[in-house]
Parts: structure tokens; sequence; C-alpha cells
């Protein structure tokens, strides 16, 4: 669990929350979630699984089990999320450079 507190904090500073921010979503302090940040404390697997909610990432991700994240697509229409999985789709797709 190296990884978990850089995880942690890299997600929050993504997501532009506080320590404060994260405290209160997932019911502690926000000294308890600085220490989750820093190594010093580390996360019950109750708590784990509330801060992989929250980030809406797998708890495999935030222990460095699984490398790829999740896209939160909430929020958007049935529209836009087929237009960013055809993105996806193309993006995949090897690159062949035209003469």
């Amino acid at each position: 669990m190296i990884n978990l507190g850089n995880k942690l904090k890299t997600l929050r500073i993504q997501r532009q929350m506080t320590l404060k921010d994260v405290a209160c979503r997932v019911g502690v302090s926000k000294s308890i979630v600085s220490a989750y940040e820093n190594g010093s404390r580390r996360p019950s697997y109750e708590m784990l699984i509330k801060l992989a909610r929250l980030f809406n990432v797998t708890t495999d991700y935030l222990l460095g089990l699984e490398q790829k994240k999740q896209l939160d697509l909430s929020g958007l229409t049935i529209a836009q999320q087929e237009s960013l999985y055809n993105l996806v789709s193309v993006m995949r797709q090897p690159y062949e450079p035209v003469e």
C-alpha cells in the first residue's frame, strides 16, 4: 500500500477537494485523511471502500493492484456517453500516417 497515500492525494487534488471535503464525505476528521495521504495511517476495509466510491475508482486501483482508472460519465446524456465511447474506439486504432 505504498502508493495509496499518493493516489488518494492525487485523486483529491484532481477533483479540487480539500482534506476537509474528503473527511466530511467519508465521515472522519481531516487529520485522519491527511494521515492516509502521508502514509502514517492505513484505512480500514470499510474506509477503503468509502474512499473508492467517493473517487469512483476500484479498491484494487487504490491498493496499486489495478492501473487503469474509471471515467465518471454521470451527468452526461446517452448521446454524449456514446460519443466518448466512439472517440476512445477511434483512438485505440493503430495510427497509419497519410502519404
